[in-house]
This record gives C-alpha cells, sequence and structure tokens, in this order.
C-alpha cells in the first residue's frame, strides 16, 4: 500500500522525524502565505509534470488549487491538495530504507544530491541500518560531507529505523532531505509503502485501502517486473526470472476479477523502478479476462513515454479477441514464459 506524501509525513512526525510545517487544503482562506502546494498521489515526477506550485499572494490560490485538481498524473487525478511552508533551501540531499532481499537485512540508502533529477545519481552509498546509531549517523555525515550533523543524522537514521520496522514498511524514501538555510535537516518530501500482509496489527485509515492485487517489492534496483495472475503462477515467474538470470523487482498477482483501470494502476507503480529494463507479463486468464489485460498492455503504452519492452504469455478467457487487440498495435504474444525470458535476457544490458 503506498501512502500519501500527507499520509506519509504525518507517519515520520510520530516518529520524531522533521517534516514542514503543512495541512491538507480545507479552506483555502486560511492559507499562511507563501505556501507550496502540492498534488497528493501516489506516484513520483510530480515536480516535472508541474503538480508542485509556490504560491505568493491570495488571488493565486484557489486559481492554483483548480489547475492542481485537474492535473493528471501518471494516471492519477488528486482528491487532496498539501499546503505546506515554503523552506529556504540550504542543500537538497536524499535517504531511503528499504529490505535488502539479498542480505536478508534493512538498508540505508543515501546520496549527496537529492531532488528532482534523483534518477540520474550514480553511485549511491548504502548502509546497514541495523549498526550502531552513533557509526551510523558518523557515516552518513562523511558522505553528505556534513560533519556539523552528525548527532542530528544519529538521530534520524535512529528513528527512521524505528518507523520503517514498527510500521511495516516495505519502502520510506525521503527525497529530497533538505538542509535548511538555519542548517535543520527536514523531510521535504516522502514515499512511503507498507506491507498489505501486515494490515492485520494496524489500524490504518489511509485514503488508499490494502490493494487487491499482491503487490511486493523484492528488489528496487532489479531490472525486471513481473506481472501474473494467481500467487502460484507469480511466484512460478519471479521464481523463472531468477533462475533465467534476470534481477527480479517485484511480485505482483493482479487476482481475479483484475480489470483495465487495476492493470494500468499496475503498469504505472512499476516503471518508477528506477533500474526497470523489461517487463514480463504472465497471465492464464479466467474471471480476468485475455482482453482486458490486453487494453491495459495497450493503453499503458500509449500513456506512459518510458514504458520498458514488454514481453506477454497470454491465454485463456478471451484470447482470440486479446489477441485481435494486440495484433493491430503490433504487440507479440509469445508462446510460452520461457520464451519470453529468453527474448528478455537479451535486451537486459548491466
Amino acid at each position: 500500500m503506498k501512502l500519501l506524501e500527507y499520509e506519509a509525513k504525518h507517519v515520520l512526525a510520530e516518529s520524531h522525524i522533521p517534516v514542514p510545517k503543512g495541512s491538507t487544503v480545507t479552506d483555502p482562506a486560511k492559507l499562511e502565505l507563501p505556501a507550496v502546494l502540492k498534488s497528493q498521489v501516489p506516484t513520483g515526477g510530480r515536480g516535472k509534470a508541474g503538480g508542485i506550485l509556490i504560491v505568493e499572494s491570495q488571488d493565486e490560490i484557489q486559481p492554483t488549487i483548480d489547475k492542481l485538481l485537474s492535473l493528471n498524473i501518471k494516471g492519477f487525478t488528486p482528491k487532496t491538495i498539501l499546503a505546506e511552508e515554503k523552506l529556504s533551501i540550504k542543500k537538497e540531499l536524499y535517504l531511503s530504507i528499504l529490505v535488502d532481499r539479498q542480505s536478508a537485512n534493512i538498508k540505508l540508502i543515501a546520496h549527496k544530491n537529492g531532488g528532482v533529477e534523483v534518477e540520474e545519481n550514480t553511485n549511491f552509498k548504502s548502509f546497514n541500518a541495523t549498526d550502531n546509531p552513533e557509526v551510523l549517523g558518523q557515516q552518513l555525515a562523511d558522505h553528505y560531507e556534513l560533519p556539523d550533523q552528525t548527532f542530528a543524522l544519529q538521530d534520524l537514521a535512529e528513528n527512521l529505523k524505528t518507523c520503517f520496522v514498527k510500521n511495516d514498511a516495505t519502502l520510506i524514501e525521503i527525497n529530497p532531505l533538505i538542509l535548511t538555510a538555519d542548517n535543520q535537516l527536514v523531510a521535504g518530501d516522502c514515499k512511503m509503502t507498507l506491507d498489505d500482509a501486515a494490515a492485520f496489527r494496524h489500524d490504518w485509515h489511509f485514503e488508499e485501502k490494502p490493494a487487491e492485487a499482491n503487490f511486493v517489492t523484492i528488489d528496487p534496483s532489479g531490472n525486471t517486473a513481473t506481472i501474473a495472475n494467481g500467487a502460484g503462477l507469480a511466484m512460478a515467474t519471479v521464481d523463472a526470472a531468477y533462475e533465467a538470470g534476470l534481477k527480479p523487482a517485484n511480485f505482483l498477482d493482479i487476482g481475479g476479477g483484475a480489470n483495465e483501470e487495476t492493470l494500468s494502476r499496475a503498469f504505472n507503480r512499476i516503471v518508477e523502478y528506477k533500474n526497470l529494463q523489461v517487463i514480463i507479463v504472465n497471465i492464464f486468464a479466467g474471471i480476468t479476462r485475455a482482453d482486458e489485460v490486453a487494453r491495459a498492455i495497450v493503453s499503458a503504452k500509449k500513456q506512459i513515454k518510458e514504458l520498458p519492452p514488454l514481453f506477454i504469455r497470454l491465454a485463456g478467457t478471451n484470447y482470440e479477441a486479446a489477441s485481435e487487440i494486440l495484433t493491430k498495435e503490433n504487440i507479440v504474444i509469445m508462446p510460452n514464459l520461457e520464451s519470453c525470458l529468453t527474448t528478455a535476457k537479451e535486451v537486459i544490458h548491466e
């Protein structure tokens, strides 16, 4: 389950991680100016898409809110607008925490450059989040070249790990982590994903509910995304990708009865993986009809500019209609999963 920014920041604040002063917009007349207005959609790239705007005067507020509420970003239109104080920014950093599948541990990922161009960064530095907080604080301060922030980074690392574990998160990404002009570290933006399987342990009341589709991040740096229907087929698809030498980024069981809308959301979610190079679609249609899957694939190719190559195995209910839909768009259906994986591996580059 992906939290919206205002929800994620509320969770951060509960763990004593500094966030900007702000609230969701209920009465535009009461906004303190200047303010930063942010579209609340569960996807990245809002800044580039025009989903984050600064208002300086009262007469700008309503037109700006109207503009944000009507702006579709990667298939999402907001229901909520977050208004925050305008910070005086000295430096933008990057910090995230996630489960590292290979080491079966929790990792901190850091970069001294954060912000809208973070995907262009290389040489991210990883740290063991379970290390002594004093050691982590020093390591982060050295990496960021901020020796006077050692103690603040120590507290931040410790609180971030506590927040991650307490809330059953699979990813918390603070980008940017802002160093303000008065030398305070503040979470300027936050993406947070919670484990749907842990919902029974929590009294969650977020805008998004635990997903009907079972979506789990395996390796956020993986080069291959997988989409399948049925837990068994989804697990088999991930295992087969590993055996073929690919690096699966996710497990996704779209379940029974998935439609074009839910599949389109899945595609939009998948393409946020930074190192994604191919998508494997392995569907044996039953309740979920093959033609619905085909329409979602066509829609994704039209709406997502940088959609990686798709390798599709599709069979079952309404296959003929699906084949016709995809053939018109010159999209190939492969005969089996093995051929999908073999062909996909040919386009993977390190």
